[in-house]
């Protein structure tokens, strides 16, 4: 199966939900990668897809929607990487000063570097670029902006439900959204 079967529409690069052997949300993979754990026998088919399949030469197998794994994973919380990618994921595409989301995002730090502000997730928000650069060196308060919404540091859980989306209906349970 080349990438080029992904394009095709035969669903491989179909986010899966992947639980722990307790059924605690772990991560989101590819359908490809999914498939490929439960042939090895690593994890089981908990949902499938509703009628999409993946074909060999002599059989079909529903494409699955959610995977468990059969062994309990330990580790440790996760926690969400800081990246740009990530705080305007977190901020949903839309400026935090403004309200704009149909621009070009830029990060902007609340608490200025200069003025002793960290890389950390309550410091960083998504900005549009015309609200990033009227604020500049400043604090919000010295150029007259508001926040919208003070930011904070996306827990792993939240990040699976509100970022990366519900890849299919059947993983609210699973993310403690029902």
């Amino acid at each position: 199966m080349s990438d080029d079967d992904d394009h095709r529409g035969n669903g491989l690069s179909t986010p899966v939900l992947v639980l722990n052997q307790n059924y605690e949300p772990l991560s989101v993979c590819t359908a490809r990668r999914a498939v490929v754990l439960v042939f090895m026998g690593k994890a089981e088919v908990v949902e499938h897809l509703d009628g999409r399949v993946i074909h060999s030469a002599l059989r079909a197998w529903p494409i699955p929607s959610i995977v468990r794994l059969g062994l309990y994973i330990h580790q440790p919380p996760k926690r969400v990487l800081l990246s740009r990618k990530n705080i305007i994921k977190r901020d949903g595409h839309r400026c935090q000063y403004c309200g704009q989301s149909r621009t070009a995002m830029t990060v902007d730090h609340v608490i200025p570097k200069n003025k002793g502000g960290d890389e950390i997730w309550e410091n960083l928000v998504c900005a549009c670029v015309r609200c990033n650069n009227r604020k500049g060196d400043h604090t919000p308060e010295e150029v007259g902006l508001t926040l919208r919404r003070l930011p904070r540091r996306p827990s792993h859980i939240t990040f699976i439900q509100r970022f990366i989306g519900l890849g299919d209906h059947r993983w609210k349970r699973y993310l403690f959204l029902e």
